[in-house]
């Protein structure tokens, strides 16, 4: 499951205490509720996802996972051949093992890829190909530890420094422009995609079927989707269309 062989639109299912929530801006207490993580995503691949996109985000803010079992509800009730991606709270390569082991297909690392880089070529040692490397960036550099510290890092250069340790994917969120149904920031897409051999999924500030063709356009392997399905304002299935039409 670590190929992106064509565009994908994934599905987001942020899980805070216990509930899918929605954050604007990486907020915290800036959430919108959804629901029940399981409904959520049967839903979602009723719909026709490929890929389910799991957030811990109490875990994202602690550093520790803080929903796992809701999040192991998910992965229990998913079906073989939907794959599976985590964030959130996962800090060691031991931990990322263990999701691997319990049915994930990636793992996401945001915090503990920037603290200590070498954990993305230990992960990728026993999972090749696992390790999502997520990088958040508000402006313009990137972010951790819940989006309220700045590295001083260029998102394009860190992607280049992930590619070469091993990571699989990596996830590139504005997170200036999440939630916010605003659109996109197509040219920082595109920067980090140029950086990179590896494949780019983007993430932020969806709000049409036209930002969702603009990055697979500016060369993203698969955008991930939140707030816009939950609200509404298109469908799984119009988005994944409008890709494959381009």
């Amino acid at each position: 499951m670590s190929d992106f062989p064509e565009f994908e639109v994934i599905p987001a299912v942020d899980v805070q205490d216990g509930e899918v929530v929605q954050l604007v801006g990486g907020e915290r207490g800036t959430g919108k509720r959804y629901g029940d993580p399981v409904a959520a995503a049967e839903r979602w691949i009723e719909a026709g996802a490929g890929t389910l996109h799991l957030v811990d985000l109490d875990g994202a803010f602690e550093g520790e996972r803080v929903n796992a079992a809701a999040i192991e509800a998910v992965v229990e009730s998913v079906p073989d051949g939907v794959g599976l991606q985590l964030g959130g709270g996962i800090r060691t390569a031991e931990g990322a093992r263990d999701l691997l082991d319990l049915g994930l297909d990636r793992v996401i690392l945001g915090t503990a890829a920037v603290e200590t880089p070498e954990i993305v070529a230990e992960i990728d040692e026993t999972h090749p190909g696992s390790v999502v490397v997520s990088l958040d960036a508000k402006g313009g550099e990137v972010v951790v530890s819940g989006w309220t510290e700045g590295t001083g890092l260029d998102p394009a250069e860190a992607a280049a420094r992930y590619a070469e340790l091993g990571a699989g994917a990596i996830l590139f969120t504005n997170v200036d422009v999440e939630g916010q149904l605003e659109g996109i920031d197509r040219e920082a897409v595109a920067s980090v995609v140029e950086a990179v051999e590896i494949p780019v999924i983007a993430s932020g500030g969806v709000a049409s079927v036209e930002d969702v063709v603009a990055l697979k356009e500016a060369g993203a392997a698969a955008v991930v989707v939140g707030t816009a399905l939950y609200e509404g304002e298109f469908t799984l299935r119009e988005a994944q269309e409008a890709a494959d039409e381009t």
